[in-house]
């Protein structure tokens, strides 16, 4: 659990496309095996620790010839930035994604102060 000290809390959003590997027969689409993509995110302004971040699937368009299979994961959380991934295994074709994103933190508070 994430707990905060001050009363200032910051909520940020938003929906990426992570790729459209139809247009160009892109490896999402046309390979098969382990697949990974990631899209590296930058907050609207800068949380005073890594904020807790959500992520899912808002688009998705697949083969339906081919077993549906995906993970969607937030690595890499900074203060300022982190980063979605994608991935998907076996013979799983996938058209295109897109995937929306929620982070929730602590604000830096302008009585704050670091001790070097």
């Amino acid at each position: 659990m994430q707990r905060f000290s001050n009363h200032l809390m910051g909520v940020d959003q938003g929906d990426v496309t992570m790729f459209a590997d139809f247009e160009d027969g892109g490896p999402m689409w046309r390979g098969t095996g382990p697949r990974e993509r990631r899209l590296r995110v930058v907050f609207s302004d800068r949380y005073r620790h890594p904020p807790t971040v959500h992520v899912s699937i808002s688009l998705w368009d697949v083969d339906f010839k081919t077993s549906v299979r995906a993970e969607v994961t937030a690595e890499n959380v900074t203060e300022s930035d982190f980063e979605i991934v994608f991935r998907t295994w076996l013979d799983t074709r996938v058209a295109r994604a897109r995937v929306a994103w929620l982070s929730i933190g602590e604000m830096p508070h302008e009585d704050d102060f670091e001790l070097y």
